[in-house]
This record gives C-alpha cells, sequence and structure tokens, in this order.
C-alpha cells in the first residue's frame, strides 16, 4: 500500500517536473510540452489504476492552485482553457495506455509500450483534446482537429521515448514496472 503511494506520489512529481521543460507557445492556445509523455510513462510504468491515480492526482494540485501545468499555469481556470479537453483527457489516457500495457505482453515490452502510449496517450488523448478544443473556441471538429494535427509528430516521438524507457527500466528494475508485476 505504502509503496502504491508513493509511486502515485512520485509520477504525479513527474508529471509536473517535465512540466519545467520551457514549452513552444503556439497562438491559438495550447503549448507543445512534454507533460504528455508523463501521462504516457504513468501507464506504462504504474499501470492502469495506478496510473490513472497519479494523474489525478496532479489534476487535483493544479485545480487547487498549484502552477504545475507548462508555463507555470495552475487553477481551476485552465479547466476553461483551450487545453481543458488534454486535462480531462490526461487520466483516461493514463489509464488506457496502461491496460494496453498490462494485457498485451507478447513481444519486446518497448513495443507494447509504445503502441501503448499511441493509443491511449495520443489517440485517447486527441480524442478529449480536439473536442474539448472544439467546444472552446468554437471551432469545428474537422477545423479543431486539422490545429491539433501539428502535435501527432512530436507525440509520437515521445510514444517512441515513452516505450523506450519503460523497457529500459524493467530491464534494470523489473519489479518496478508495475504494469508487468
Amino acid at each position: 500500500m505504502e509503496k502504491n503511494v508513493t509511486l502515485i506520489a512520485l509520477f504525479a512529481a513527474l508529471i509536473a517536473a517535465l512540466g519545467l521543460i520551457p514549452q513552444i507557445a503556439l497562438p491559438f492556445g495550447v503549448p507543445i510540452t512534454a507533460q504528455s509523455l508523463g501521462i504516457m510513462l504513468c501507464g506504462t510504468v504504474l499501470g492502469a489504476k495506478r496510473g490513472a491515480l497519479a494523474v489525478l492526482l496532479f489534476l487535483l494540485l493544479v485545480a487547487l492552485g498549484l502552477p504545475l501545468l507548462a508555463g507555470g499555469r495552475g487553477g481551476l481556470g485552465v479547466f476553461t482553457s483551450p487545453t481543458a479537453g488534454f486535462l480531462v483527457g490526461f487520466p483516461i489516457a493514463a489509464f488506457v495506455t496502461g491496460l494496453i500495457t498490462e494485457t498485451w505482453r507478447k513481444g519486446p515490452l518497448a513495443v507494447s509500450a509504445g503502441v501503448a502510449s499511441v493509443i491511449g496517450g495520443i489517440v485517447v488523448l486527441y480524442l478529449f483534446g480536439i473536442s474539448g478544443f472544439a467546444l472552446v473556441t468554437g471551432k469545428t471538429m474537422g477545423e479543431a482537429t486539422v490545429v491539433m494535427a501539428a502535435f501527432i509528430p512530436g507525440d509520437i516521438l515521445k510514444a517512441v521515448i515513452a516505450g523506450m524507457l519503460t523497457a529500459a527500466l524493467a530491464k534494470a528494475r523489473p519489479a518496478s514496472v508495475l504494469s508487468r508485476v
């Protein structure tokens, strides 16, 4: 129990730390950040439930006003911004990523964790992100999808990194990758 609580808190801190990497601000209100890599890692390393809980803890801290999002943003206002859909999708993306990593045990872990990161950390996350962006900005779903397409190459790179990091961690400390324990 204590180990789970510690790891959930540690991964919430990891997401926050990835927000310290300078964001690339885009004119339409959604920045390019490294925090989605943290969401992917929550799922691939901690598994579905613990990964989602780590993200929920992170979002609770953001809602309380801590400036943990990229660019030092925090507070309830971020949940009405153009990024709100992504924030809502974060825990679901971590859960789906973790669920896929837990259940897909054939082949190398780097591949299954990378594919899980693409499905959960990109496809699922973008469903929420694009919907929220369209809702907040008044754009159609098609227009919002076109705008968000600029983020896909970077997110694919993050998914590859998540897969490689998860496999490296499993090789170095197999018991630390809870999605496979």
